[in-house]
């Protein structure tokens, strides 16, 4: 042996060891949040794609015109709907919650395949579309629940 005092060569061993395991755990926090990160550029990274940011204003627009359509009461309001909706429903103020909700539903490889669909000219085309059928898909349940809106009276005052 090189070092003088092999008998303590198993006290040196278990104090290393000891050394290693504690720092692995202190940093295992960072390579997690590491992790976390990346997973969140991913998911920001797709909403740029997807440009959501963009489509906020669109979005607002159509549930106005929407709340107009079926509450024409609330057309002397439009103007105000508008400006309260595009106060609090823009891309700042719903950036993180929208990032989060994007990493608990999809792995970051997931938003990444996603990222690079949405990036091809059917993807854009998918991006474009999709919000409008949206919107249709939504009108069209409402229409059906509308059309069956007595029935639905008539089972809530049976259950009672």
């Amino acid at each position: 042996m090189w070092y003088k005092y092999p008998k303590e060569d198993a006290v040196m061993r278990r104090l290393l060891c000891s050394c290693l395991i504690t720092v692995a755990l202190g940093l295992s926090p960072v390579v997690v949040l590491g992790d976390e990160h990346s997973h969140r550029k991913a998911a920001e990274e797709l909403l740029l794609v997807l440009e959501v940011e963009k489509s906020l204003p669109k979005v607002v627009a159509q549930v106005v015109a929407n709340q107009v359509q079926h509450n024409p009461q609330l057309a002397p309001q439009r103007e105000v709907l508008q400006r309260f909706l595009t106060t609090y429903v823009n891309w700042d103020s719903v950036k993180e919650e929208t990032i989060t909700a994007y990493t608990q539903e999809f792995t970051e490889p997931e938003l990444k395949t996603l990222t690079e669909f949405y990036k091809t000219p059917l993807g854009k085309k998918a991006s474009e579309k999709m919000p409008q059928l949206a919107l249709i898909a939504g009108q069209i349940g409402l229409r059906q629940a509308q059309a069956h809106q007595t029935e639905l009276q008539q089972m809530l005052s049976t259950a009672r």
